[in-house]
């Protein structure tokens, strides 16, 4: 393992696609802060591997120590000798990191009732994708405030994403009586299509076959992140709960 060699990003340059911590097999960056790069583990890359700066898009990543005269392609590699020879993968490489983000898991029944069935089907599929050699990494995140939404890139709640991309299609939305109580405010949550129907709580069936999709059959186009700006309907959840859950007695 290398001591003098290990990524920096240029966050100016970053566009918190989330691509270079979902391919490092070895632990350098910080998965809990997800998709946005932050390297917790510099001792843990490998000398003179350049897989996640030769797969970052915005060409946001340089090496400690690099003298071998590469510079960031801003894009995929030409060819596959920009990977390590020594256990780095590519983006197709065998590791599956699924996320669930999400306004709450207290009172939100859409929420709830999305993460008891998504736990149902990775209790399903976790020891088949072992089996088939895959590494196989669950996190749950609330977004508890507009400042963490934003750097997830949040859109709608709930959302699921399979190595940093949303499985599950276009955003379409509904009144969540739930979240309004929580905020005092109208609030629209997720609704998930499926065979022709629109269901509050995703069947079993949808997240199975989205996840395996994911795994299986990853996109051809790259990062999807794009540019990001924080929905109205979040914007105005987050102010509501905020002055809901404040001091309005003029003791603070």
């Amino acid at each position: 393992m290398a001591k003098t060699w290990y990524p920096v990003i240029d966050y100016s340059a970053c566009t918190a696609c989330g691509t270079c911590v979902s391919m490092c097999s070895h632990g350098v960056y910080d998965a809990a802060r997800a998709p946005s790069p932050l390297v917790l583990h510099p001792e843990g890359c490998i000398d003179h591997c350049h897989g996640c700066g030769s797969r970052c898009p915005a060409g946001a990543i340089t090496y400690v120590g690099d003298d071998t005269g590469w510079t960031p392609p801003n894009g995929a590699p030409e060819t596959t000798e920009d990977y390590c020879a020594r256990g780095c993968e590519e983006p197709s490489g065998k590791k599956v990191t699924v996320d669930y983000l999400y306004l709450d898991l207290q009172t939100c029944e859409r929420c709830i009732g999305t993460d008891r069935v998504l736990d149902e089907v990775m209790a399903v599929l976790t020891p088949a994708l072992r089996l088939a050699g895959f590494t196989v990494e669950t996190r749950q995140t609330e977004m508890a405030t507009a400042e963490i939404a934003a750097e997830h890139r949040f859109l709608s709640s709930p959302t699921i994403r399979v190595n940093g991309r949303d499985i599950c299609g276009p955003v379409a939305e509904n009144s969540c009586g739930c979240c309004g109580d929580i905020s005092g405010t109208a609030v629209d949550c997720r609704v998930f299509a499926y065979q022709g129907q629109a269901y509050d709580i995703p069947p079993a069936e949808m997240l199975a076959e989205a996840i395996l999709r994911a795994v299986f059959v990853p996109a051809e186009n790259g990062c999807d992140c794009g540019g990001y700006t924080l929905p109205e309907n979040l914007k105005s959840f987050f102010k509501g709960k905020e002055k809901k859950t404040g001091c309005t007695c003029g003791c603070c």
